[in-house]
C-alpha cells in the first residue's frame, strides 16, 4: 500500500476551485486507487509525475516508489494545464522534502 499526502497548496486549490462532488471523487481517487495503484492516470514526461482527469479538472500527483508515497501537488483545468505542470516540475526538490517531513510527522500512512 502507498501512503497519500497532500500539499497545503493542493488543499487550498481543492477547496477553492472544486465542487463538493469533485472533492468527493478526488477523495475516492486517493483512498481507493492511489493507495493500491499509484500509476493510474497519465504520465507527464516523467514517470513519477502523473495527472488524473476528474470531470473538467486535472489532479496532479507525484509517485515516490522508493518510500511508497503519493503526494497530491496540484489541480487545474485544461487552460492552466501547462502552467501547472511547469510549476510542479520546477519544485520537485521541495515536494520531496515535503513528503519526507509528512512521513516523519504522520507515520507511514496519513495526510500532510
Amino acid at each position: 500500500m502507498f501512503a497519500v499526502f497532500r500539499t497545503a497548496e493542493f488543499d487550498r486549490e481543492l477547496k477553492k476551485n472544486t465542487s463538493k462532488s469533485e472533492q468527493s471523487r478526488i477523495g475516492r481517487l486517493e483512498r481507493l486507487q492511489l493507495t493500491k495503484n499509484p500509476f493510474v492516470g497519465d504520465p507527464l514526461g516523467i514517470t513519477f509525475l502523473r495527472e488524473k482527469r476528474i470531470d473538467g479538472k486535472r489532479a496532479y500527483f507525484l509517485v515516490y516508489e522508493d518510500i511508497r508515497c503519493v503526494l497530491m501537488v496540484g489541480l487545474s483545468d485544461k487552460k492552466a494545464q501547462q502552467e501547472t505542470i511547469d510549476r510542479i516540475r520546477s519544485n520537485l526538490v521541495e515536494y520531496y522534502a515535503i513528503v519526507k517531513e509528512a512521513i516523519k510527522q504522520h507515520g507511514e500512512f496519513g495526510r500532510a
